[in-house]
């Protein structure tokens, strides 16, 4: 009795040519948040530097001596 998956041959071209649909984890969160409330406009680029960044609390001053 021949099996249908005996003759498969699962080469490099075979996975390359498999495609993912699937968004990913993070995108579905997004998606499901925004679903209740859309996200506030943003700008491309703001002047408050992102959280615990460069300008955080660990900043030293530089003192002359």
């Amino acid at each position: 009795m021949a099996d249908d998956w005996d003759d498969l041959v699962l080469d490099e071209d075979f996975i390359r040519s498999a495609g993912t649909t699937e968004p990913s984890a993070r995108a579905r969160m997004l998606a499901a948040r925004w679903r209740d409330e859309e996200p506030e406009p943003q700008p491309w680029r703001s002047d408050e530097p992102p959280a615990g960044w460069f300008f955080g609390k660990r900043r030293r001053r530089w003192r002359r001596r």
